[in-house]
C-alpha cells in the first residue's frame, strides 16, 4: 500500500473513531449493566433505566399513562423458563469485555486528541458525536 493511501485510512480510522465514541461508550456501560440486569433491580438509579432504554429501544424512556379508575392491574407476566445452563461464566467476560472497550476508547479518544494538528477536527467529531445520537432521540 502506498503511503499516502496508508495516512488517509489511518486518518478516517482516527476521525470516525473520535465520532464513534461516544456511542461506543454508551453501549458498552449500557451493556454491561443489563448483562447482570442491573438496570431492573428495584431502586436502581433513573440513569441506569435511561441508557437501557435507549440501548434497546433507541428511545428515551416515557412516563406510564395513569390506569384509569377502577381499572385492575394486568396479571404479572410469568417469568422466562431457567436457563439449562450456568450463564455466570459468559457474564464474566461480557463485563471484562465492556471494561476492555471502555479503556480502549478512552484510550484511542486520548491519543486522537494528542495529536496537535488534528486536535480541532477531533473535538469537533467528539462533539458531533455525542450531540448527535442526543439530538436524534428527540426527533
Amino acid at each position: 500500500m502506498k503511503p499516502a493511501t496508508n495516512r488517509r485510512l489511518r486518518q478516517i480510522h482516527h476521525y470516525l473513531g473520535v465520532f464513534f465514541a461516544p456511542a461506543i461508550l454508551l453501549f458498552a456501560v449500557s451493556g454491561a449493566l443489563q448483562t447482570f440486569r442491573l438496570n431492573e433491580a428495584k431502586g436502581a438509579p433513573a440513569w441506569m433505566d435511561w441508557i437501557a432504554t435507549v440501548h434497546k429501544d433507541q428511545e428515551t424512556p416515557q412516563p406510564r399513562p395513569p390506569r384509569p379508575a377502577g381499572e385492575r392491574p394486568r396479571a404479572p407476566k410469568a417469568e422466562p423458563a431457567a436457563p439449562k445452563h450456568n450463564p455466570f461464566a459468559l457474564k464474566v467476560f461480557v463485563a471484562i469485555m465492556s471494561i476492555g472497550l471502555i479503556a480502549s476508547t478512552l484510550l484511542g479518544v486520548a491519543i486522537a486528541l494528542s495529536i496537535r494538528s488534528m486536535r480541532r477536527l477531533s473535538l469537533t467529531m467528539l462533539v458531533l458525536g455525542t450531540l448527535l445520537p442526543l439530538a436524534l432521540l428527540l426527533i
